[in-house]
């Protein structure tokens, strides 16, 4: 389970929306510069957007994993 999502301000909750929405963030990035692990960055997008722009979310970044090196077939 994720900790809890720090108090943070409504602006600074907006800032972390819009580098989560950018087209191509390094997902680290995010939580690094926003000082939110994995798990609290979802928990927050959950809380903040609906529940189809969480999943237009998931669908474009992948749903918050890291990219793992794609498998050929043997």
């Amino acid at each position: 389970m994720a900790k809890p999502v720090p108090r943070i301000t409504p602006a600074e909750i907006q800032r972390v929306i819009a580098t989560a929405w950018d087209d191509h963030p390094p997902f680290n990035a995010v939580l690094m510069s926003h000082g939110l692990t994995q798990g609290q960055l979802v928990q927050l997008l959950k809380r903040e957007l609906t529940p189809s722009a969480y999943k237009l979310w998931c669908a474009r970044s992948g749903g918050g994993k890291p990219n793992a090196p794609a498998r050929r077939g043997r």
